[in-house]
């Protein structure tokens, strides 16, 4: 199974926002946010993308591939 392990939440506090910022921002529901920072969703390419781009990075910056089992 492959996870993905994000650094959502540190960028969040390194450009101030909030989850709900982030949320309104790309579009989804601030519990999305939330899920995908606690690992509980893994996220659309076009929502990990979306997320990349407010922060001026790459997906690979924010999103990393895990192998679980």
């Amino acid at each position: 199974m492959r996870i993905f392990k994000t650094n959502i939440k540190a960028y969040r506090a390194k450009f101030d926002m909030t989850q709900d910022d982030l949320a309104k921002t790309v579009g989804v529901r601030r519990e999305t946010i939330g899920n995908l920072e606690n690992g509980r969703y893994n996220p659309s390419l076009k929502l990990a993308m979306d997320i990349a781009k407010v922060f001026g990075c790459t997906v690979e910056d924010i999103f990393e591939v895990v192998n679980n089992g």
